[in-house]
């Protein structure tokens, strides 16, 4: 295992980088500990790719340093690294059994056919290929090649980290949750550093204990799934995190009191000195919908009955939000009251959280 820093770390594809947008990744301090279960989450084209190959070594970076144990390694190759990486498409031998393929790895260190073979069948169990060992890899489905793939990462025990790129892109979706729960299984009982790139919010929020949320080539915030799920730092998490996202209203703020549309919002703090875009964020969870008391009027355009919980898609002086709709509500027509729960309200400037 490694401690993995990044130190003001920066890059950009053009020859000579002059504005914002020409940066892929802009400039990053981060701290990767021993042992972690990490995410990088965000959509496409947000820099999350380019920040693991950065790691691994496929690209240097542009502006900064990579350091591993406090040793310099941002111009060391790959091979230098000590880590393995896993990518979204398998690559594995077809010609050669699942077992060879596990053991290829471990061989080309030098490490005797027995140990080799040991390690190969600790790791073929965790990933359920047991059976699948004496069958050559030619005849495999892609799931069950996606999984030799993902072995040949994990069975090196002398790894500083492992990192995964989108891997479970060509999985079928039924299986996805058990190889998720296998990573998770398999990284308590190896303790090694894992870094796992995604933009499925629920792959990074089952896998990691600690997720990067990344937004046009930035870090916007680093946390638990709880972290960001509860107290968003940037407008970007809150919309990118749960489903549906977080309400986002613009609105004008006088102390304890948010004003949107002309109608005023009780807010569980004073905020003073408020200046750039202020918008209004609110989960859905922690919006309700009646048809009778205090709130904001709203016309009903939906309701989506998700069996646990329904969701109401709601209409706020042509803004578009989200609420619960409490089990003891009967809603009917298309007008009701939205009420916001004053502890779950917060206030962003510009897109960053008013702490």
């Amino acid at each position: 295992m490694a401690r993995i820093v990044l130190d003001n770390v920066a890059h950009s594809y053009e020859a000579k980088p002059q504005a914002d947008a020409d940066w892929a990744l802009k400039p990053s301090d981060h701290v990767w500990e021993h042992g972690g279960a990490y995410a990088l989450l965000g959509p496409s084209g947000c820099g999350k790719t380019t920040l693991l190959n950065i790691i691994s070594g496929l690209v240097v970076p542009t502006r900064g340093r990579i350091l591993f144990d406090d040793i310099d390694v941002t111009h060391l190759p790959t091979e230098k690294r000590n880590i393995a990486q896993v990518f979204q498409f398998p690559v594995i031998y077809d010609t050669v059994t699942v077992a060879e393929n596990l053991a290829f790895p471990l061989r080309n260190r030098g490490m005797s056919r027995e140990a080799a073979m040991a390690r190969v069948k600790e790791i073929a169990r965790l990933l359920e290929l047991t059976h699948d060992l004496p069958r050559k890899a030619r005849g495999l489905t892609a799931d069950a090649k996606q999984k030799i793939s993902l072995g040949r990462g994990l069975v090196r025990p002398d790894v500083a980290a492992i990192l995964f790129d989108e891997p479970l892109t060509v999985i079928d979706p039924h299986l996805k949750w058990e190889l998720r729960s296998a990573l998770k299984e398999i990284h308590r009982k190896l303790d090694v550093t894992m870094i796992y790139v995604t933009h499925d919010q629920t792959e990074a929020l089952t896998f990691a204990d600690t997720v990067v949320v990344m937004h046009e080539g930035q870090v916007v915030q680093v946390g638990t799934p709880d972290e960001l799920f509860d107290r968003p730092a940037h407008t970007f998490v809150g919309h990118f995190i749960g489903s549906p996202g977080m309400n986002l209203l613009p609105c004008a703020v006088d102390g304890d009191t948010a004003r949107i549309a002309g109608h005023s919002v009780k807010l569980g703090r004073r905020y003073d000195g408020l200046a750039g875009r202020i918008e209004l964020g609110v989960r859905p969870e922690f919006a309700a919908l009646s048809n009778a008391g205090e709130g904001l009027p709203v016309r009903i355009k939906q309701i989506d009955d998700l069996g646990r919980t329904r969701i109401a898609r709601l209409d706020l002086a042509g803004f578009p939000i989200a609420a619960t709709v409490p089990p003891d509500t009967d809603v009917s027509g298309d007008a009701g009251i939205v009420a916001f729960n004053p502890a779950k309200v917060f206030i962003y400037a510009d897109g960053r959280l008013v702490a």
